[in-house]
C-alpha cells in the first residue's frame, strides 16, 4: 500500500524559489552560510520567530531574502527584480485559469 503524504510545498511558487536558491547555492553563487544568516536576520527584522508552517508568511520572506541577497552580490538589481514581478504579475493576470502562466520578458 502507497502512503498518501501531504506535500511539502502548498503552492507551486514556493517550491520554484526553494529550487531556485538551492540552484544558486549549488551554482556557486553564494555559499549556504550566507544565505542561512540573509534569511535568519530577514525573519529577525519582520518578527517571524514564532513556528513557521512553510506558508506564504515563511516563502515571502524567503523569497525577499533571495531578492536582497541577489541584490547585494550584483546579480540582480533592484529594478530588474521588479521588472521581472510585474512581468509575472501580468501574465498571471491575462492567463486562463488553470493554464500555465508564460513569461515573456523585456
Amino acid at each position: 500500500m502507497i502512503e498518501q503524504r501531504e506535500p511539502v510545498f502548498e503552492v507551486p511558487w514556493h517550491a520554484q524559489v526553494f529550487a531556485l536558491t538551492v540552484h544558486l547555492n549549488e551554482a556557486k553563487y553564494f555559499a549556504w552560510q550566507e544565505w542561512v544568516e540573509a534569511f535568519s536576520a530577514n525573519l529577525a527584522r519582520h518578527g517571524l520567530n514564532k513556528d513557521l508552517n512553510g506558508g506564504d508568511d515563511y516563502f515571502l520572506a524567503w523569497l525577499e531574502t533571495l531578492e536582497s541577497l541577489l541584490n547585494d552580490l550584483g546579480l540582480a538589481e533592484n529594478y530588474e527584480v521588479e521588472l521581472t514581478r510585474c512581468a509575472w504579475e501580468n501574465a498571471y493576470r491575462l492567463t486562463k485559469h488553470g493554464s500555465p502562466v508564460c513569461l515573456k520578458l523585456f
